[in-house]
């Protein structure tokens, strides 16, 4: 099998490792199959998409929507190389996946719009799947209402054109997205359990996503919540990209 790509954007080892680790378990690949490039301290070279048999975009701190002032140059060089993969991608609808930061990733292009009138805090929310949803070869798999973890602070506000809306949940209308047959992007994290969502809690105490003084509650929420359904996304998307 053609080996799959991971573009990571996270800063902080601990967090960066977990969300790796969490692919790997979820997708049922190892290091040798789901290659990782870390974009706040690596720069990707070109990409020949028939070397790969897809790419995987995780999550993290960075935001489209931030001021351009604010924006650090590693997150000023990795969004400029991600637009142009992205567009790379869609005109070659070549399998990618794009998981909560992919929203803005694939969200802006051709007329879309990322923005922050959808924030959702860190926690479970209900996502139901759309009509398309259900018939879509990936969110599919899904029962048609499935409790994911959450936490962002942007989301898209108006589809790509060409863009086909998979799931909502009450606060976000666009948690899933598919451009052509082949590209997609979930705001919710398919990688996250419970261990996991806890662990981004501590790492991101101070990066606005929450009052510091909520942490004990929302862990005490997560703790609490059944989330079972995301992780059936990555091993679905491996099923149907997985190339000799």
């Amino acid at each position: 099998m053609r080996p799959f790509l991971f573009l990571a954007i996270r800063a902080e080892d601990a967090a960066a490792d977990d969300e790796y680790a969490a692919v790997l378990r979820c997708a049922g690949l190892d290091e040798r199959d789901l290659r990782r490039v870390r974009l706040e301290r690596e720069e990707l070279g070109p990409l020949d998409l028939d070397d790969w048999s897809g790419i995987v975009v995780g999550g993290g701190p960075w935001n489209v929507s931030d001021p351009e002032a604010l924006k650090t140059p590693a997150q000023l060089r990795g969004e400029a190389r991600l637009r142009d993969l992205a567009r790379q991608v869609v005109d070659a609808d070549s399998p990618f996946l794009g998981a909560c930061y992919g929203v803005g990733t694939l969200g802006q292009l051709d007329g879309g719009v990322v923005d922050r009138s959808h924030p959702e805090p860190i926690g479970a929310v209900e996502v139901t799947l759309t009509e398309e949803g259900r018939a879509d070869p990936l969110l599919g798999v899904l029962p048609e209402t499935f409790s994911a973890f959450v936490g962002h602070k942007e989301a898209v506000a108006r589809l790509p054109r060409g863009g086909v809306r998979l799931a909502g949940s009450p606060t976000c209308p666009v948690q899933a997205f598919r451009i052509g047959t082949r590209v997609w992007a979930t705001q919710f994290h398919p990688e996250l359990d419970v261990d996991g969502i806890v662990g981004r809690i501590e790492i991101y105490r101070d990066f606005g996503y929450y009052r510091p003084e909520e942490g004990a509650s929302l862990v005490a929420a997560a703790r609490a919540a059944v989330v079972t359904e995301p992780p059936r996304v990555l091993s679905r998307f491996v099923e149907l990209a997985a190339r000799p």
